[in-house]
């Protein structure tokens, strides 16, 4: 099969809507006695002719057909139509109608046709009921579902099933698990539907125990289970990993549904047996059955999830070949299944063939260029989004502002911020924390702190946030004094909150206090200690020069030490050169992770560090026979909404003349102040000068020059790197900040650095 871009550039078409009878009025705003005798001829004519059905019975099969037919806007015209000429509005009409408000989330008027139904009785019907129930669990309104469902003087089994789904649909799994241990002890039998909703609740939980229990009493208690029941287990099954269960129970169907060849595919994929998973596909084609729009898309989007480009490449062919409808949907999970795969191109060809894009698919194509590190196109399509009517949302402002945080954008962040107050996007605490780790990742701690102080609704989310903000900045104390604040409050810590602890006492060199955060962790809230918890005391202890209590914690987990671990221990035998401990911990990465050079460029740096320069060469020469390249070093800069990237020895800037010229008096004036340049940061074996003069060239200089040009006098300069800040430019960084009196704040791989009038908020210690 083909992967040519041509076939998937074919325009995307937009399926025309089922158009409607033409005597139907546009308002239904003054319908005439010719008009309604019109309808009812072609309700007659269309659909039956039983002079027996009332003109009301008709009415609700028009309404019923329009919404199975996807065009719930025109069921709910007639609705109002009838509504306005005082049709009598039955039992029957009502759950039709509220089914077309579901499918278009109109929850206002949902609540309308509930107070009617109150006032005239209706509500007393319990089909009725489970309708609004229904209804508003569509409409995301679990609340009222739940207030009507405890208000209902009589409940069937269909009424607890709604609830059940309604709790599954939203996530609120221990409500979901609540409801079905009161139907138990009730003694209520479930109903099939509601043993769907169950299985979908275990499957989410991926509880296994729980599902075969299920399928248990489902075998024991039905005579023959159904298609949709047994694709239920078969996607519970799948997603657990247990597909031999599942596979033994699709082939075991007699009627297999489109759910259920969709339920196998999907698994195989979920537990990336993408060989299986394509071959399944295949025999399903091969067997006559047609995927559908619902199939495909639920294929794509797990295609996404993990990854998978080829596969994914593969049914987008097959979607254009078989002139499968390109629904919205289907197109927003192309792009982002492109997006998570790095596949840029792919991924615009798809979103630049939609017409009428909504902000789903605009934050999908937004979201993909953040994640390729396209910057200036992720932040041009947020504006031409703008542009063209689009209101961003939630997920469109959380996304920008990761972006920002990750390349350090602090004013463009700004900007985002200011869209977000201006357009009235619901602040969620996601939103409010992607906002603080946006201040807080650009170096703006105070601006982080800010807007913590003023949320009321915390949660555990927003208080690691602003826990591993003050890490990042070295803010120890601050970090600590914020847990028993939480504690004050009634909020309890989790793993990730101490994970956000240990960093901040090892930036901080709190090595006390790390150690009784660790203790505390384990038996004050008998939370049990991760690697990540491990690695983060190793990292504790090196920094502070305690290399060989770190090692003696690496032999004594009680978990088998990972990359986390040894590559902690290999920076802080680095940081003090201590090549004897370097060695065993490259040994141990490199057999852990054969094809990561970062871990032979430290060891080699180590090695540079004692003067082995032989050594040195063999770790390059192993390297360069399999292929490895270092990670350049790289430096960002945002200037007037534009992020500019440096490497060491850039020559490529559009301003590379002004910056050299002010390298060159930057140099001179740090000479003035006494400076001389630490050439042990240099691990090349080449002459004092040579190492002085690439020195000056580092990518964090480059950039700090074009911000000393480029910015006004006394605002700050704020730079981001993708290593650590070196030796000599941290001294030099000092000392510029004083000479230029700017504050300067840097942000490398593991933490902040304030430098202001010659000193940096580290005190020395990073």
């Amino acid at each position: 099969m083909t992967n040519s871009m041509d076939m998937m550039k074919v325009a995307v078409i937009q399926k025309p809507p089922l158009s409607s009878p033409s005597v139907l009025p546009s308002t239904l705003l003054q319908p005439t006695l010719e008009q309604t005798r019109q309808i009812h001829a072609l309700m007659v004519k269309t659909h039956f002719n039983d002079a027996n059905l009332s003109l009301s019975a008709q009415f609700n099969f028009l309404i019923t057909s329009y919404t199975k037919n996807t065009q719930p806007h025109t069921a709910l015209d007639i609705y109002a139509y009838l509504r306005r000429l005082d049709y009598e509005v039955d039992n029957f009409m009502v759950p039709a109608v509220l089914k077309a408000c579901s499918f278009v989330s109109m929850t206002q008027l949902g609540k309308e046709i509930h107070g009617f139904s109150v006032k005239s009785g209706l509500t007393e019907d319990v089909f009725v009921s489970n309708a609004l129930i229904q209804m508003y669990s569509e409409c995301d309104s679990v609340v009222s579902a739940r207030l009507l469902f405890d208000n209902m003087r009589e409940r069937d089994d269909v009424s607890w099933s709604t609830m059940i789904r309604c709790y599954v649909r939203s996530k609120l799994h221990r409500e979901a698990l609540k409801t079905i241990r009161k139907i138990q002890t009730l003694q209520i039998r479930p109903s099939e539907v509601a043993m769907i909703s169950m299985v979908t609740l275990f499957a989410d939980l991926v509880d296994n125990e729980m599902g075969k229990a299920m399928h248990a009493y489902a075998t024991r208690n039905l005579e023959k289970m159904g298609v949709r029941l047994a694709t239920a287990f078969i996607h519970m099954y799948a997603k657990s990993g247990n597909l031999a269960s599942a596979r033994l129970l699709f082939n075991g169907l007699n009627q297999k549904s489109i759910a259920s060849w969709t339920a196998m595919i999907t698994g195989y994929i979920h537990c990336n047996k993408l060989e299986e998973g394509m071959k399944f596909f295949d025999r399903m084609i091969e067997e006559r059955i047609k995927p559908n729009g619902i199939t495909l898309l639920s294929l794509v989007v797990e295609c996404g999830f993990l990854g998978a480009l080829e596969l994914g490449k593969r049914l987008h062919v097959y979607i254009v070949r078989s002139d499968i409808y390109m629904s919205l949907a289907l197109a927003t999970a192309l792009v982002d299944m492109y997006g998570n795969c790095g596949v840029i191109e792919n991924a615009k060809a798809v979103f630049d063939l939609v017409e009428n894009k909504d902000v789903t698919i605009w934050s999908a194509m937004i979201a993909a260029y953040a994640k390729a590190h396209c910057t200036d196109q992720a932040f041009d399509l947020f504006v031409k989004m703008r542009d063209n009517g689009v209101t961003p949302n939630q997920v469109t402002m959380t996304t920008m502002l990761s972006l920002c945080a990750e390349v350090g954008a602090h004013d463009m962040g700004k900007w985002v911020h200011t869209v977000i107050q201006r357009q009235g996007v619901e602040m969620d605490t996601i939103l409010k924390t992607a906002l603080l780790e946006m201040y807080a990742k650009c170096g703006d701690i105070d601006g982080a702190w800010k807007l913590f102080s003023e949320v009321k609704d915390r949660d555990i989310g927003m208080w690691n946030a602003m826990m591993a903000g003050f890490g990042m900045h070295g803010c120890g104390k601050e970090a600590l004094e914020l847990l028993s604040k939480m504690e004050r409050v009634g909020s309890r810590p989790n793993d990730i909150t101490f994970i956000g602890l240990l960093h901040a006492c090892s930036h901080a060199g709190l090595v006390e206090e790390g150690k009784l955060m660790f203790d505390k962790m384990v038996h004050e809230f008998a939370l049990v200690p991760k690697i990540e918890h491990y690695g983060c005391m190793v990292d504790l202890l090196g920094r502070a020069g305690h290399l060989d209590e770190a090692y003696e914690i690496i032999k004594n987990m009680p978990i088998r030490a990972n990359a986390i671990i040894w590559s902690a221990l290999l920076a802080t035998c680095k940081l003090h050169r201590n090549a004897v401990l370097g060695e065993i911990a490259a040994r141990q990465l490199v057999h852990l992770e054969p094809q990561n050079c970062g871990y032979n460029v430290s060891i080699s740096n180590i090695y540079a560090m004692e003067n082995r320069w032989n050594d040195v060469a063999g770790v390059r020469k192993a390297m360069k026979s399999k292929g490895m390249r270092k990670e350049p070093g790289l430096s960002c800069i945002e200037v007037n909404g534009y992020v500019h990237e440096f490497i060491m020895g850039d020559r490529t800037h559009p301003e590379i003349k002004k910056i050299n010229v002010m390298v060159s008096d930057m140099g001179n004036k740090l000479k003035e102040e006494g400076y001389r340049a630490d050439t042990s940061a240099v691990l090349k074996n080449i002459d004092e000068e040579e190492k002085e003069t690439a020195l000056n060239y580092h990518s964090e200089k480059l950039a700090m020059a074009f911000g000393l040009i480029s910015t006004a006098p006394g605002t700050p300069i704020r730079i981001v790197k993708n290593m650590r800040v070196c030796n000599d430019c941290h001294t030099a960084t000092k000392l510029l900040s004083k000479i230029y009196q700017r504050v300067i704040i840097v942000r490398d791989r593991k933490r902040f650095h304030h430098f202001r009038d010659g000193t940096c908020s580290c005190g020395d210690y990073w």
